[in-house]
């Protein structure tokens, strides 16, 4: 008997803990869904705008150079958007690191789209345009914006990771060994 009430009350901890978790995860989810279809709308937009905009765009002959100055583009609008709306309470403190770790995370995700990719079309052999839109396109872009969230989170949006990095200090007199952590300095 007792152990079915100590299973209970594990389950019953487990269910809440799970409707914790989703409670704060599923709006920054939706936050960072939003963020990303933004940036993607502009990564797109800028680059077909670079290129074809009134027939030869001022990019016209150079798609690498449109693709790069829209990737930027789109990559600073989605450190913007998860800075300031979707990880708006977890962000650092110090925002040119963050946006390296941003940009460093970003090429990551972008990699693990890319290796999608080449699986698909050069292990596999699957190379139609159709093979290559799905590997590139769903399941990398599935893959790598799972990773995206996981390391934006975990690393580029987590002052707690750094504070966890460093050892806290004690006070004077217990590190020279007058007093105990938490107690009161004498005199005071």
């Amino acid at each position: 008997m007792q152990q079915s009430s100590v299973q209970q009350s594990l389950v019953e901890r487990l269910k809440q803990r799970w409707r914790d978790i989703t409670r704060r995860l599923i709006p920054q989810l939706s936050k960072f869904g939003v963020v990303g279809l933004l940036a993607l709308a502009v990564d797109v937009g800028l680059f077909n705008l670079l290129r074809f905009a009134g027939g030869h765009g001022v990019l016209y002959d150079q798609p690498l150079a449109a693709k790069v100055v829209s990737a930027s583009a789109a990559t600073v609008l989605s450190w913007l958007g998860n800075r300031y709306w979707t990880f708006r309470l977890q962000r650092r403190s110090n925002p040119t690191r963050e946006f390296a770790l941003f940009v460093v995370v970003c090429v990551v995700g972008t990699a693990v789209a890319l290796l999608s990719l080449a699986v698909s079309h050069y292990l596999l052999g699957l190379q139609s345009p159709l093979a290559d839109n799905i590997s590139a396109n769903v399941v990398g872009l599935a893959a790598g914006t799972t990773f995206r969230f996981w390391a934006y989170r975990r690393y580029v949006f987590s002052e707690s990771h750094v504070r966890a990095a460093r050892p806290a200090r004690l006070p004077v007199d217990v590190r020279l060994g007058l007093g105990q952590p938490g107690s009161q300095p004498v005199g005071d």
